[in-house]
């Protein structure tokens, strides 16, 4: 393969032939390159109107090059004769040292229950100051914006790996879809816009959620139900699943749904707005 191929495209009757024939073109491995699914094709109705799948790969890195043999080490020069020095006379005893006390052990890391690490203790204080000034940025957002809610605080249940607990800022009031979007665009808006005023103000970064009458959690509770769908679809169809692209925090709820799976595995394939989450059959 010319190292001057990175990226081709590669069409047939379905994903998986198109993969192997982008393969056969590449002359690598599938390890070796990112599959984006431009065009899942379709059979078309009676044979009318199919067209085949398309997908791009792209070479993760060039073939690595065989390292040149080392060349071979010259031979050691014979050491010269060396005349033997006179003995030393003998040194007088030194007094024994005291003994060291024997050193504590150190602590070990404290265990969650799970078996995971418990998370980092944090600044009380400083949490606190985030919470009030996460909460007057936003309430002073909703003003702007002419929207009557109010903000109430609370923490999220722990984390599935580190245990760790966010502070969310949950905004209620009457008809507040227009601060929602389509599919949670403005609400992702929100936060980001009231993520970077906190963090002026506190010359720190500032990591909490913005919810919307409780759109997250029930946008959570719908994406681990269609990664389910979507894995028995895998495993009855035998051939991967590809998913819609989705925003980072939402490809790994579907990777947390089905990392305890042994039957199926996930994957995120292609870049920028177009990644989204593959789903295969073990």
């Amino acid at each position: 393969m010319s190292d001057r191929i990175h990226k081709i495209e590669a069409k047939g009757a379905n994903v998986e032939a198109a993969i192997e024939a982008g393969l056969a073109k590449l002359g690598v491995k599938r390890r070796d390159v990112i599959v984006e699914v431009l065009d899942e094709g379709s059979r078309g109705l009676l044979g009318l109107g199919s067209r085949n799948a398309q997908v791009r790969l792209t070479v993760m890195a060039p073939p690595p090059t065989p390292a040149p043999p080392p060349p071979p080490k010259p031979e050691p020069p014979k050491p010269a004769r060396v005349e033997p020095k006179p003995a030393r006379p003998p040194q007088p005893a030194r007094p024994p040292q005291p003994a060291r006390p024997p050193q504590p052990a150190p602590r070990p890391t404290p265990m969650a229950p799970s078996g995971q690490p418990r998370p980092v203790e944090v600044d009380p204080e400083a949490e606190a100051q985030v919470r009030k000034t996460a909460v007057e940025c936003v309430e002073m957002l909703l003003a702007k914006m002419k929207v009557n809610a109010a903000v109430a605080v609370r923490e999220s249940d722990p984390d599935d790996l580190t245990g760790r607990r966010m502070l969310v800022l949950d905004i209620e009031g009457d008809d507040l879809s227009m601060l929602i979007g389509a599919r949670g665009e403005t609400l992702d808006a929100l936060q980001h816009v009231a993520r970077l005023m906190v963090g002026h103000k506190l010359h720190q970064r500032a990591n909490f959620v913005v919810d919307v009458q409780g759109y997250r959690r029930r946008r959570e509770q719908a994406l681990a139900r269609m990664a389910e769908r979507m894995a028995q679809k895998a495993l009855q169809r035998r051939q991967p699943v590809t998913l819609e692209p989705m925003p980072a925090y939402e490809r790994r709820i579907i990777h947390m749904t089905l990392r305890g799976s042994d039957k199926v595995y996930t994957q995120s394939e292609g870049e920028g707005d177009r990644r989204r989450v593959r789903i295969y059959p073990k």
